[in-house]
């Protein structure tokens, strides 16, 4: 009985996002199957003969219904079997134990180099009394591509400091080279933390209006001491579900950026599958964004509640001779 109510406020949210899950695999399968040919078409190189490329659409099992064949791929997905490649023959959990470190270096690396210029960008911000940061929304809007392009001819072609792509072959540590990934991470954190900023820029412009900081900044409190003790904690619950949003949508843009600098994780990975049409490949690679999207909100609407009251708490003490501060109820505003 005692264990009931303690599952119940994660019980729904983990339901809905294995829903969300299974739905966005068959996005991806439908998305696939739609595409013109098939991975036998590439098998046989263009010089098979209709008997040929019949007997290996019998042999890769694509004579299956579209229905059928995904649900066979996502009852083996459940029980830790992501098939094999149409085309290499190998497991596709092979082929992505392979990628997903690298991957997962260069999203962490993305994530950090956000963090600091959304936090510099807010800073200035706080510093300037809400002035600025219009340039942000701007940043945002420039497609990931254009970044890439930008970047990668500043400092790789013309002032030739970093490599234009990578030379790290499948498996291979980025930590063998870590200048290849400064372009990738670059690429990936500017419109990131653009992006971060124009959602947070909004909460914190609120929060500079409450009472609470005016009176913090009249009883002569340092630009410091206000920014963390009656700016920061009504921002914590927004940056939750942002960092949520820019993780995931972190792993989505390695599909881009990995291709454009040769980088040698799940991103290209699932393009360069996506070119031969092999479907199981598509489909476990897709799931990766997919999943730490889902799983970064779950975490965050876990967190909600508690980081939404912690911080009034904290913003109702007295900072300066015992003078009350914001009242708690104020601190459930996101």
């Amino acid at each position: 009985m005692t264990l009931r109510p303690f599952l119940r406020p994660f019980l729904r949210p983990f339901l809905r996002t294995v829903l969300l899950t299974v739905a966005a695999t068959a996005v991806v399968f439908a998305a696939t199957a739609l595409l013109p040919g098939d991975a036998s078409d590439v098998r046989g190189a263009g010089r098979a003969t209709e008997q040929e490329r019949a007997d290996e659409r019998d042999r890769l099992g694509l004579d299956r219904p579209a229905l059928v064949r995904h649900l066979d791929w996502l009852y083996g997905a459940v029980r830790g079997d992501l098939g094999r490649s149409l085309v290499s023959g190998r497991a596709v959990g092979d082929l992505l134990a392979e990628r997903l470190p690298a991957t997962a270096v260069l999203v962490a690396c993305s994530l950090a180099v956000t963090a600091v210029f959304t936090a510099l960008a807010l800073g200035v911000t706080f510093l300037r009394g809400g002035r600025g940061g219009a340039a942000a929304t701007g940043l945002a809007a420039v497609p990931q591509s254009v970044h890439a392009a930008v970047l990668g001819t500043v400092l790789a072609g013309i002032l030739g400091w970093l490599p234009a792509v990578s030379l790290l072959p499948p498996g291979g540590s980025p930590f063998d080279a870590p200048r290849a990934l400064v372009l990738p991470a670059l690429t990936l954190a500017l419109p990131s933390a653009a992006y971060a900023t124009a959602l947070l820029r909004g909460t914190l412009l609120d929060t500079l209006r409450r009472p609470h900081v005016d009176d913090a900044r009249m009883r002569g409190l340092p630009p410091g001491l206000v920014l963390v003790r009656h700016v920061l904690p009504f921002l914590l619950v927004p940056a939750l579900r942002v960092t949520a949003l820019v993780a995931g949508g972190l792993m989505a843009g390695t599909a881009v950026v990995e291709t454009m600098f040769g980088y040698p994780g799940t991103g290209s990975l699932l393009v360069s599958a996506v070119a031969v049409r092999d479907v199981p490949v598509v489909q476990a690679a897709a799931l990766a964004p997919v999943v730490v999207l889902l799983l970064c909100m779950l975490v965050a609407d876990r967190l909600d509640a508690r980081a939404a009251v912690r911080p009034a708490g904290r913003a109702g003490r007295a900072d300066v001779g015992g003078s009350p501060a914001v009242p708690a109820a104020a601190g459930g505003r996101a």
